[in-house]
């Protein structure tokens, strides 16, 4: 389920705007073979390491058919988080106690937050995909939709292959080129990979020690914050200007409490923390307050829906309540949505791809629309508003 992010951005900064895509397939692979040998790999290990690569058009549907993200965040919270994963977390939180112990000491992330990432991406290690990662990789740089983001993450991979962890043939996956339990990319597992058993490998695919080490070492690379909070459901008062809600939009945790901002259960974190309300469906949904370490999960995946259930169903983990679901106003359908975006990209706003996906760019956008109309403005879209505009 992840969409394949996390550092392969910065990897991708490295490469020019227009990387080497499409055409042939067995020309495309002809030029990743020299550009391997000119970075210093030897002919041998580059022949053998391609030697048995294939282009797969499932990758390519698979990329092509993310509509799980056009759900909104209650009926895919719903979906995702079942009460079996809620009791086989916390098996898996009693099972590793002591290497949960070990990474709260080392890296202060919560073992909730990485139970949640074990559940969503693979089950909790039973379902990691069977995708031939080299060939899912190769298949994605070569189709120009996103050769940026993958092309690096083969080169990861002829490294990995070259320390006798990577296997052409056998290595599988998920279809966007993530390894293991917790589902990491090529140079995750170079920069992050920890030998969390002790066995002297890094196996991502058979140790739970080791894949939820490399998880939380690669957190911590991504600027997770040591022992502070994420995601914290909150109570909003009606009278709350909703324009100053939002990612991207932050006060103290302090400064929230004075404007009426209540846990719903608990405390709030400390009072001096940078933190947003986040309004997943509107005023009348649920309520969270997003603390900086939230950011850090759109490092791991880029989906705004995905990132809130994950970061929600840690809190879950470790004891917090179903959330209060409100009585948000009914929201658009994939076309309805695809119809809003192209009406906001009509009025000047930047809202990505119209893909039907409610993202980051078409929340900002609709909360600017209604601010412009008199509406509250809470970054939820609903077919009066579409209507309107």
């Amino acid at each position: 389920m992840r969409i394949a992010v996390s550092l392969a951005f910065s990897l991708a900064l490295s490469l020019p705007a227009n990387a080497n895509c499409g055409g042939s397939f067995s020309d495309f692979v002809a030029g990743l073979k020299s550009e391997a040998r000119s970075m210093g790999h030897s002919s041998k290990s580059v022949n053998r390491f391609f030697s048995s690569v294939k282009q797969d058009p499932k990758v390519i549907r698979a990329d092509r058919a993310q509509g799980v993200f056009q759900l909104d965040f209650i009926t895919f919270s719903r979906r995702i988080i079942s009460q079996n994963r809620i009791d086989n977390g916390r098996r898996n939180a009693k099972k590793w106690d002591a290497i949960f112990d070990r990474i709260e000491k080392d890296y202060g992330v919560s073992r909730g937050v990485l139970l949640a990432f074990w559940a969503l991406e693979t089950d909790y290690g039973a379902v990691q995909g069977d995708y031939n990662t080299l060939n899912a990789l190769v298949t994605l740089a070569h189709d120009c939709r996103r050769p940026e983001l993958f092309r690096p993450q083969i080169f990861s991979a002829l490294k990995l292959f070259e320390k006798g962890n990577f296997d052409p043939a056998r290595t599988t996956g998920a279809w966007a080129g993530e390894i293991g339990m917790v589902q990491m990319l090529p140079h995750d597992i170079l920069t992050n990979g920890v030998d969390g058993d002790g066995d002297g490998k890094v196996s991502l695919k058979t140790s739970a020690p080791d894949a939820l080490m490399s998880g939380a070492k690669m957190l911590s690379h991504l600027g997770w914050r040591k022992n502070e909070p994420w995601l914290q459901e909150i109570k909003v008062p009606s009278n709350l200007n909703w324009s100053e809600t939002g990612l991207g939009k932050t006060k103290t945790v302090g400064e929230w409490a004075r404007l009426g901002v209540k846990p719903r259960e608990g405390k709030l974190g400390s009072s001096k923390l940078k933190a947003s309300v986040l309004l997943p469906m509107g005023r009348n949904g649920p309520a969270f307050l997003a603390y900086p370490n939230f950011d850090v999960y759109f490092e791991w995946n880029q989906s705004f829906v995905y990132v809130t259930t994950a970061a929600y169903f840690a809190t879950r983990l470790e004891g917090a309540s179903i959330f209060d679901a409100g009585s948000p106003e009914a929201g658009l359908s994939g076309a309805e949505m695809k119809e809003l975006q192209r009406r906001l990209q009509a009025r000047g706003h930047d809202v990505g791809k119209v893909d039907g996906i409610l993202g980051a760019r078409t929340r900002a956008a609709v909360q600017a629309e209604q601010q412009n109309l008199g509406l509250p403005a809470d970054a939820w879209p609903t077919k009066s508003l579409l209507s309107r505009i």
